[in-house]
């Protein structure tokens, strides 16, 4: 295979067929099928691939790269410190850590005052829960019916979404809630309006009578992503909080993938004013690269270390990482991002409400900034889930020339995620609109709504 012209790759005259075959062979199953494609270079919001195509990433890889794949000042900051100041042993601290905790709590209200740095999102997850248990002195944790919160031990035991089976017991002590579901959800006012608060207070009625009188903590995300983009009622957030209060748990706001301008605020919690007692990062702030982040206030951070609080890993504080999620927040911040993510998703949104007013197939829209969903079912009437068309209209995109779902994990029902770089052009983004209503009029079952 040739070089793609103007574009310098790494991996230029693979043999496609043989890494197949090789990946097949030596790679171990984590869960969802390996893309056919290999992917051999990837450039602002473009991947391209071994047989010389060009695919516009609208997941940002696995929604993490916030401002595009090399970006020249993130590739000058790895390059850098790759050679000046990359690993250290965990006690130690450096300047880019030390700089990234002071710009970052900057950034954050008063009581989300002490950061630590670690590798993924689940991981910060982990921390988050250990922290809580070790602040309260109590171990139940409540999580909600849709969330993803990572593949350790205590984050997978207060994850509902997947994940669960074939390991055995989960940590005792987790509860789960319903997730709030505007277009699914049972509940109902008598004006057919979703009845959240019902369903929330049931819920916890729920939690009460299973619990054992240990509840720590409540994690959940501010926009349920990984669940399908169920975005929280207006007032949700409050009312969680103030559930917590009533019980004396911590709130856990998990912003994985919603932080740092990804939702059209630069974190997802300040939509609905409502500040939790931990917040986990991870995803957005490193770009790409492996950096998470956990944040609490001085009281919590204290009287957890006072308590015991452990947490000890091979890349805690790393400085290379570290130095990149300063530079992402840099950018962000002077590029003005946020307001452009906020700007740019008003144009996504519309342009996924002009399709469904055109498909009779899209059953919802939801989401909020650079995040959206668009929501397959066989017709608006029943709301049945339509996977194996949502399948179709996935393959027949990425023969066009848009990726706007990696998973093919069964329990997403057809729902498509999109979170393309908030870099994007207007001009990609329109590109990656066209790409869809193209796919969704040439694909059976669509149910077009013109003649």
């Amino acid at each position: 295979m040739s070089a793609i012209p103007g574009v310098k790759q790494l991996y230029d005259n693979v043999d496609t067929e043989a890494l197949r075959s090789d990946a097949s062979n030596t790679l171990i199953h984590a869960g969802m099928a390996f893309h056919p494609e290999i992917i051999t270079h990837a450039s602002e919001v473009f991947l391209y691939t071994s047989t010389g195509r060009r695919i516009l990433d609208w997941t940002s890889g696995q929604m993490s790269c916030l401002v595009g794949h090399g970006h020249p000042e993130i590739v000058q900051t790895i390059a850098d410190h790759a050679a000046n100041l990359d690993h250290l042993f965990s006690g130690m601290i450096s300047p880019p850590v030390i700089n990234l905790a002071k710009t970052l709590t900057g950034l954050l209200p008063d009581g989300l005052d002490k950061a630590m740095f670690l590798s993924t999102g689940g991981e910060s997850n982990e921390a988050a829960i250990k922290l809580a248990k070790c602040f309260t002195g109590k171990w139940e944790i409540v999580g909600l019916a849709a969330s993803w919160h990572g593949m350790t031990g205590a984050a997978l035991s207060a994850q509902y979404h997947s994940g669960r089976r074939g390991q055995g017991p989960m940590i005792p002590g987790n509860h789960i809630l319903p997730a709030p579901n505007a277009y699914r959800s049972v509940f109902r006012n008598p004006d057919g309006s979703y009845d959240w608060e019902a369903e929330l207070n049931y819920g916890w009625e729920m939690v009460d009578r299973a619990s054992y009188g240990s509840l720590a903590a409540v994690i959940m995300e501010p926009i349920l992503s990984v669940g399908g983009m169920l975005t929280l009622p207006p007032g949700y957030l409050a009312a969680m909080k103030a559930h917590c209060s009533q019980r004396g748990m911590l709130l856990i706001i998990d912003e994985a993938q919603t932080a740092i301008g990804r939702a059209g605020d630069m974190f997802a919690f300040e939509h609905e004013g409502v500040v939790p007692d931990i917040l986990t990062l991870s995803k957005t702030l490193g770009n790409g690269l492996p950096l998470s982040a956990v944040v609490t206030s001085k009281h919590i951070a204290e009287a957890a270390r006072h308590n015991g609080f452990l947490f000890l890993t091979t890349h805690l504080n790393d400085p290379l990482p570290a130095s990149v999620g300063l530079k992402v927040l840099e950018i962000v911040v002077r590029d003005n991002l946020v307001a452009r993510s906020r700007a740019m998703g008003l144009k996504l949104h519309a342009g996924l409400e002009r399709l469904k007013e055109r498909y009779g197939c899209i059953g919802d829209v939801r989401g909020r900034g650079l995040l959206a969903a668009i929501e397959i079912v066989k017709d608006r009437e029943s709301k049945t889930p339509a996977p194996e068309l949502g399948d179709r209209l996935a393959a027949k995109m990425m023969g066009l020339g848009v990726l706007a779902n990696l998973s093919t994990i069964s329990s997403f029902s057809g729902i498509f995620r999109i979170a393309p770089p908030i870099t994007i052009s207007e001009e990609d983004l329109e590109l990656g609109l066209r790409i869809m209503e193209q796919s969704f009029s040439c694909t059976e079952g669509s149910l077009p709504l013109y003649k």
